[in-house]
């Protein structure tokens, strides 16, 4: 059998046939001839003339211990379409790279479970091309119908480098994928993504969740009016917990024990723990609360009885119920309670909703905690394209298929 056959059945290359191979210092290079003879245009235009060509070399997987590279003339044609002079479309390798799609595509694969320092290592390449493969195989492979049928969506910021720089992040609930990723936490980063899916794709979103901020609340309504914004009930109960340390704050200054000894900390600890995880040591300590500081017992009865809203009351029963939650802590004269009950009747609506829609922002929790470690393991991105690309990649429910797959 000649070498090219031998070759040509080994690399199994899209368009391609093998003419030569050389053994050199740095490698096996083949050469390689492009079997198409029309032109084909990244626009999709084709034609049988060329404006010129080059001999390039692409990086191959590599052959036992050596690089193997393939070699051949590139061409360049005049697009009547695109009115520029492009280089052609080849089945081997994406446009404008310099690896084939076989060595890109196990390089995603690798960047989507470890870190691209162990990724560039193994396969023998630098850290900035397994950067620039990861963001040409997100542009290939991200489904463009993605942002298409949309329905209950959740919005959250995330910083990604120190100086209060953020993205905003918008998933699919359905799903769980990521489906935007945005510079900045502003009004208009949210407004890009509604201004993305058009205006079909906004008449069909029913509901948004997300904290209690006014940015992506604003922007929601303003641009999705009819969809139902649900708070989050985490930075509900969150509220509930810090006017509950204001009160507890109060009543420690004034004990003989004082505040930040370790029985007002296991106290502390105590009230902020829900009902159902107490230990009967933490039970007694409530009942003393109870016989002894009944301000503070009322308190804590009020942050359980806003914590039932999502545990035990049916969904259509929460308005009505909320309504008397914040009777309750009017009547309690507790301040802490009473801007918290003016807080909770300001974002009435939106924590009604997401008790009876069961919607809350813990998914984005969780991929905000995934992108967290995507950017521990990138050791920290300086460019935001960059960590975008990533959050795809590995968020965004794209499946790469090996070389070994196919």
């Amino acid at each position: 059998m000649r070498v090219t056959t031998a070759f040509n059945r080994m690399l199994a290359l899209e368009g391609a046939s093998v003419v030569s191979v050389e053994f050199g210092a740095d490698g096996v290079v083949v050469g390689i001839r492009n079997r198409r003879r029309r032109l084909r245009c990244p626009c999709g235009w084709s034609t049988t003339a060329r404006y010129d060509s080059s001999v390039r070399r692409w990086r191959h997987l590599d052959l036992g211990s050596c690089r193997l590279w393939l070699q051949g003339d590139i061409r360049r044609l005049d697009c009547r379409r695109c009115r520029r002079v492009r280089t052609e479309e080849v089945g081997w390798a994406r446009l404008g790279a310099r690896h084939t799609r076989d060595v890109e595509d196990m390089i995603a694969w690798l960047a989507q479970r470890t870190d691209k320092t162990t990724t560039a290592t193994l396969m023998r390449t630098s850290w900035e091309a397994v950067d620039n493969i990861v963001r040409r195989v997100v542009a290939e492979h991200l489904d463009t119908e993605r942002l298409n049928n949309l329905y209950r969506l959740g919005v959250d910021e995330i910083s990604y480098r120190r100086g209060h720089q953020y993205l905003t992040v918008v998933a699919d609930h359905d799903s769980g994928r990521v489906v935007w990723v945005a510079k900045g936490k502003r009004g208009s980063a949210l407004e890009g993504f509604y201004d993305a899916i058009g205006e079909d794709g906004r008449a069909r979103v029913e509901a948004v969740s997300m904290d209690l901020g006014t940015i992506y609340r604003d922007a929601t309504r303003r641009r999705v009016p009819h969809a139902a914004v649900c708070f989050d009930p985490f930075h509900v109960i969150q509220l509930a917990n810090r006017a509950l340390d204001l009160v507890y704050k109060a009543a420690g200054a004034t004990t003989p024990t004082g505040v930040g000894d370790r029985h007002w900390r296991n106290t502390r600890f105590a009230l902020r723990a829900g009902a159902e995880h107490l230990t009967a040591q933490q039970h007694e300590l409530l009942n003393n609360i109870r016989r002894q500081r009944h301000r503070l017992w009322r308190a804590w009865e009020l942050k359980e009885a806003l914590r039932d809203l999502y545990r035990r009351v049916d969904p259509d029963y929460a308005r009505p119920y909320l309504k008397r939650w914040i009777t309750s802590a009017v009547r309690s004269r507790i301040p802490a309670f009473k801007n918290l009950a003016r807080t909770i009747r300001h974002n009435f609506e939106g924590i009604v909703a997401a008790v009876e829609l069961g919607l809350s922002n813990s998914r984005l929790e969780g991929i905000n905690a995934k992108i967290r470690l995507i950017q521990r393991r990138g050791y920290g991105y300086h460019s935001v394209d960059s960590l975008a690309a990533s959050i795809y990649l590995c968020l965004g429910g794209i499946t790469i298929q090996l070389p070994t797959q196919r």
